[in-house]
């Protein structure tokens, strides 16, 4: 069912991508790693439907939070980064997915690789991880053009400070803060084997980002003694639109 969302903030990510905050107040709830349509109507009637992760933990305030990235040529991508305002309404179906989900009775060492806009739905499991209190071992191996296109960096740093609650990992692929100890480029075995849970720890891995660097962290992850049963994958578009 279509539910109505009204905007009540909007935070910008970087210099491309904006955290959108909605009250939906029948909103059931939602578990990390779940997404939901929008749909935007224009004035003259057309309408069109976009699939994004949700960035947020579940709470009680009925808030839920998507974050865009913008293209220049993107359809729906733009007016949310550029146009929407606070007050403003959106339809919103959802929660959808059951598959690429993370859940507080999960025990096992848990893996998150995301490639750029990938980060939002594996943000949304963080997040719940710190918000129900789980014991759970997370590490993120995260992969970003450069610094200054990282979603949630303070937030992630925070996180990481406090006693070493999620495990980060950052893979620059153009440019690297000063002195940063590697050169730029893409996940590589060597990063696999430095930034992620051994095999023999049983870790269910969640990958997320376009589907040339999902197929390639999913065959690494093989290469390096993992079960695909317990590599779970979902692929992006270039917005942050799910596919």
């Amino acid at each position: 069912m279509w539910r109505v969302g009204t905007v009540v903030a909007l935070h910008d990510e970087t210099a491309t991508a904006r955290t959108i905050t909605f009250e939906v107040p029948d909103w059931p709830g939602h578990v990390g790693g779940q997404h939901v349509d929008v749909r935007v109507t224009a004035p003259d009637g057309y309408s069109t439907v976009r699939s994004y992760s949700l960035a947020s933990a579940p709470n009680s305030k009925k808030r839920i939070e998507l974050t865009v990235e913008r293209l220049p040529n993107g359809e729906v991508s733009p007016y949310l980064t550029q146009e929407l305002a606070v007050g403003d309404r959106l339809e919103l179906r959802g929660p959808i997915g059951g598959w690429f989900v993370w859940g507080t009775k999960q025990t096992e060492p848990i893996q998150l690789i995301a490639g750029g806009s990938g980060i939002v739905p594996l943000m949304s499991m963080i997040r719940t991880r710190a918000s129900m209190g789980s014991a759970a071992r997370f590490q993120l191996l995260y992969s970003v053009r450069e610094p200054g296109a990282v979603f949630y960096r303070d937030e992630l740093q925070a996180l990481s400070d406090r006693s070493h609650s999620v495990s980060i990992t950052y893979a620059y692929t153009r440019a690297t803060p000063k002195d940063w100890p590697r050169p730029p480029g893409r996940i590589d075995a060597t990063l696999i084997a430095t930034g992620t849970w051994p095999s023999n720890l049983g870790p269910t891995s969640y990958v997320c980002g376009p589907t040339s660097f999902v197929e390639n962290a999913t065959d690494l992850l093989i290469a390096a003694g993992h079960g695909r049963e317990n590599i779970r994958t979902e692929r992006f578009g270039a917005t942050g639109e799910r596919k």
